[in-house]
């Protein structure tokens, strides 16, 4: 199995783990249907804890499944990233 199609397959299973995320954080915290639920506040700020973990984990592996297309992406179109010639700034700006 070639380097390419590894990154392609953990691409697909960080879309996957994204999904399961966007659940965690879609659940509701209390139970609309049970009136008499009374969660402790300490309960209620670690659900809201999990849930605002859990959308920055899904941004933080959306940010990097980017990256990693771009990579494969450079890669496939022959473009050497570490050009010496260019600054920072000048290999960024593509």
């Amino acid at each position: 199995m070639s380097l390419k199609e590894i990154k392609l397959k953990i691409i697909a299973a960080g879309h996957k783990a994204v999904e399961e995320l966007i659940k965690v954080a879609e659940d509701s915290i209390l139970d609309p249907n049970n009136e008499g639920d009374d969660l402790a506040a300490d309960k209620l700020k670690n659900a809201a804890a999990t849930k605002k973990l859990a959308i920055f984990d899904a941004f933080e592996i959306l940010n990097r499944i980017e990256a990693e297309k771009e990579s494969i992406y450079l890669s496939e179109k022959g473009d050497n990233i570490n050009d010496t010639r260019q600054g920072f700034a000048e290999r960024r700006s593509k």
